[in-house]
């Protein structure tokens, strides 16, 4: 089992020169407040359209420290609201992430909760479609499997593979460490060294 919450220090902008496009959510997945960085093992769920049933049974299954990881794409209709952040929140879930909405935005805020999503609109969904738990899901366009590391912040939302996340996070550290050890002034050296040898290699001139 790899060391989730490890990641709860490592941006997602550290993981994202180290994994390919295909690990990170696309852009409307964003957090809905405030949000604070969130990292823990994927608890993934599958709701069907217009309705929130498995969202809500997930609350009461999910391992504190979990990141309930919701399949939906409705945005017509909330996967949840402020007393089903609550109960996760007591239960001790880490937070959501979710492909759909959510309502009661300002209790959400007030609890501290993390919630990353599409959006906010005030219509709860209905409950009365079971879908089975704990399979992949297709969240913001990346597969999630169950104990992959979910990492968001407020640059976005990564998913580093459960077989990988071991060395992933040894690889980050490693990068922060040096990002670290480094001067702007170094930074600017390197760089520009970088970016001069990939123009020549290309020809191109400098014109006045």
């Amino acid at each position: 089992m790899s060391d989730a919450a490890g990641f709860r220090d490592v941006p997602t902008t550290t993981i994202g020169d180290l994994l390919g496009r295909e690990r990170f959510m696309d852009i409307g997945i964003r957090p809905l407040w405030g949000t604070p960085r969130l990292a823990g093992p994927a608890y993934p769920v599958r709701c069907a359209e217009g309705d929130n049933l498995m969202l809500h049974a997930a609350i009461y299954r999910a391992e504190p420290g979990s990141v309930i990881v919701v399949e939906s794409g409705d945005l017509d209709y909330a996967l949840a609201g402020g007393n089903v952040c609550a109960i996760a929140h007591r239960r001790g879930v880490a937070g959501f992430v979710l492909d759909g909405l959510v309502r009661d935005i300002g209790e959400v805020r007030e609890l501290g909760f993390p919630v990353y999503g599409r959006g906010v609109i005030p219509k709860p969904g209905g409950k009365s479609r079971a879908l089975p738990l704990g399979q992949p899901v297709t969240c913001g366009g990346v597969t999630v499997h169950p104990g992959d590391v979910v990492v968001a912040d407020e640059d976005g939302v990564a998913v580093v593979p459960a077989a990988r996340a071991d060395g992933v996070l040894a690889d980050a550290r490693a990068r922060l460490a040096k990002e670290a050890a480094e001067t702007l002034d170094e930074w600017e050296a390197a760089h520009r060294a970088r970016v001069e040898k990939i123009l020549a290699e290309q020809g191109f001139e400098d014109r006045a």
